[in-house]
């Protein structure tokens, strides 16, 4: 009868909506906590901006996210038989999964693995830049593509001019120094040779007058000084950005969006 189906209306447009909302409160406790995982884990920060992470991130999750509640509004209808229903929810469950495994699959490969110094600056290499073929020769001490977050590396000097010869026509089609396991080595390592390159941050602000008071900013963020702290010049994945070191021990104490190459 038209009228049982008007008065019937709301209830039904009400478990829908009750349903989905559940759903959508469920999705996002599941997004928040791979959000976890990725922003705190795998693109802790400066690296969310440096590598692109927070940007990929969301805009899978918004998909997953929307996509769920969306398809249970739709099919979701307690005049079902109770297995179909049941089936009906968990495709829809098992497609959201699926996605939000591909999402997460996506930016655990785009991931940034290591701050590799490349003999005068520092580049930020991602676990798609390293060479599958390359992996076996990462040397002892060294994991090739950490799940834990990116680690500072530094590059061994060339065995011979051939070494170099070989390495920069590599460079020319594509493979960045910095991306070769076959030539990395602790960051410890390096460290003599990154205080030689390493320059005053007055002459940063000497250099870029206007963002002085910015430099001084993320210099008192971290809680340091001009005086006690020296910078590097670093290339992440679309941007240059500055990497500011202690004067003594060459540890990575800050980093801001600013091209001092």
């Amino acid at each position: 009868h038209p009228m049982t189906m008007f008065s019937d209306t709301p209830s039904f447009w009400g478990d829908r909506f009750k349903a989905s909302a559940l759903h959508l409160g469920l999705s996002l406790c599941i997004a928040a906590l791979a959000a976890l995982l990725v922003f705190a884990v795998w693109y802790p920060n400066p690296y969310r901006e440096i590598s692109g992470g927070r940007e990929l991130f969301l805009l899978l999750v918004a998909v997953d996210v929307i996509l769920g509640p969306l398809i249970t509004l739709a099919v979701f209808n307690r005049k079902k038989p109770h297995r179909e229903l049941r089936r009906d929810l968990m495709v829809v469950g098992l497609i959201q999964l699926a996605a939000l495994g591909y999402g997460l699959w996506a930016v655990a490969v785009a991931r940034p693995v290591h701050m590799v110094f490349e003999y005068n600056h520092f580049r930020v290499v991602h676990a798609i830049d390293v060479p599958p073929e390359l992996l076996s020769q990462t040397p002892a001490g060294v994991e090739a593509l950490p799940l834990t977050g990116p680690t500072l590396l530094g590059l061994r000097p060339f065995k011979d001019d051939k070494e170099s010869m070989d390495a920069t026509m590599a460079a020319l089609q594509g493979l960045t120094l910095s991306s070769r396991p076959d030539l990395w080595q602790s960051y410890e390592k390096s460290v003599p040779e990154v205080l030689k390159v390493a320059r005053p941050v007055s002459d940063l602000k000497a250099r870029f007058v206007n963002q002085a008071p910015e430099i001084d900013r993320v210099l008192t963020q971290a809680g340091r000084t001009a005086e006690n702290t020296v910078y590097v010049p670093m290339a992440g994945r679309k941007s240059f950005w500055t990497v500011f070191l202690d004067a003594s021990s060459a540890q990575v104490v800050a980093a801001m969006p600013l091209d001092s190459f």
